[in-house]
């Protein structure tokens, strides 16, 4: 399989947004709007239909649930404990931590969909969707809470107010009640989580700012470290710890090896924290999947 195929249309789309941004009249003032639409509305749709339309089974998903989780944990814990290492407690400033650590942990939603139908055909996604059904409500809670507290904001009240995690929770909930979606608003509704792709990319373009990288070079590369090759190395230990089978097992080695989540940069942006710099991570984060995702499915399994 050609990782490079399914990750550099990705790429492409962010580059085509910081262009189109910096060299034409479509500038900021244009896409402060879009990333608004993206992160109330499109994303939360695409979101919420990603978990609905594929019923969870409990009991034979157990093992697959308990390594997402056990893997979030993970990542959380590293991004959480990086202030306090020795060799960069002095390098961190606190706020350009709370912005970039949910980096180290979050998903990118629309390429683990992609990968995992590639990967294992239907019952691939099936898998991917029970990943991000218990995964992203606990990741956007950990991405939330060090912006939350380092900008004194009230962390209950911003989780009420996360489109996201309030998509995710709706999604579970549907799908545990049986709750489907049917006929014409399934299609309707696909559309308008599938534009949520393309803008949201785009508009992470369109903020980005890859000199203020320089700004914060080891922060930069301990969460991209983390992202990219620490939790690749967790998923592995944890599928033969749980004992699962090949199937379980690839789909667990790609989810732990995606680039992070576009919405890193719209959601450190609309919480008041520096978007262009977030922008970048995502930026080489989803280079850097060009080599973690065949290390992780090529080695690694």
């Amino acid at each position: 399989m050609n990782y490079a195929q399914l990750l550099l249309p990705d790429f492409s789309i962010i580059l085509a947004g910081y262009l189109i941004c910096r060299y034409t009249a479509l500038n900021r003032s244009v896409w402060q709007p879009v990333e608004s639409l993206v992160y109330f509305l499109l994303f939360p749709v695409l979101l919420f239909q990603s978990i609905v339309k594929s019923p969870i089974h409990l009991g034979e998903a157990s093992g697959l649930m308990a390594a997402g989780l056990l893997l979030s944990l993970g990542g959380i814990a590293l991004a959480y404990a990086l202030p306090h290492l020795p060799g960069l407690r002095t390098h961190l400033g606190a706020r350009e931590h709370a912005a970039a650590a949910q980096v180290a942990f979050r998903f990118n939603s629309f390429i683990g969909l992609a990968l995992a139908e590639r990967v294992a055909g239907s019952q691939g996604l099936q898998m991917i969707a029970v990943l991000i059904g218990v995964c992203v409500p606990l990741l956007n809670v950990a991405a939330v809470w060090p912006m939350a507290r380092q900008g004194e904001h009230h962390f209950v009240r911003e989780l009420l107010r996360n489109p996201l995690i309030l998509a995710t929770v709706a999604g579970l909930a549907c799908n545990l009640l049986g709750v489907r979606i049917h006929g014409w608003m399934e299609h309707t509704v696909q559309r308008v989580g599938a534009a949520s792709l393309v803008l949201g990319l785009m508009a992470a373009g369109a903020g980005m700012q890859l000199g203020q990288l320089q700004q914060a070079r080891m922060l930069s590369a301990a969460v991209l470290g983390i992202r990219h090759l620490l939790l690749p190395l967790l998923a592995w230990a944890l599928a033969r710890a749980l004992g699962l089978d090949t199937t379980q097992t690839a789909v667990l080695l790609a989810f732990s090896a995606l680039p992070t989540a576009s919405s890193c940069y719209v959601l450190a942006a609309r919480m008041g924290y520096n978007g262009p710099y977030v922008a970048g991570l995502v930026t080489l984060s989803t280079l850097l999947g060009l080599a973690s995702l065949p290390l992780a499915l090529g080695v690694l399994r």
